[in-house]
């Protein structure tokens, strides 16, 4: 069954179950490279995979850019 997010204030329809790891992977994003925010309440990179995503959450990511 799949769950309603927000992410970055778009909704989205995502096959569940899944954690913050499994989202960013399925986004092709590098867990090591952004910043999660569920709920309004920042996600420790340790935490990805333990840190369920369900539905009706507000999910923000954030990139890390470099620059020089």
């Amino acid at each position: 069954m799949p769950i309603r997010i927000q992410l970055n204030g778009d909704p989205r329809e995502l096959p569940a179950p899944l954690d913050v790891h499994a989202l960013l992977t399925q986004l092709g994003l590098d867990p090591r490279t952004v910043a999660v925010e569920r709920n309004r309440a920042v996600v420790r990179r340790a935490d990805y995979a333990a840190t369920p995503v369900n539905d009706a959450d507000e999910i923000e990511i954030v990139a890390f850019v470099g620059g020089g």
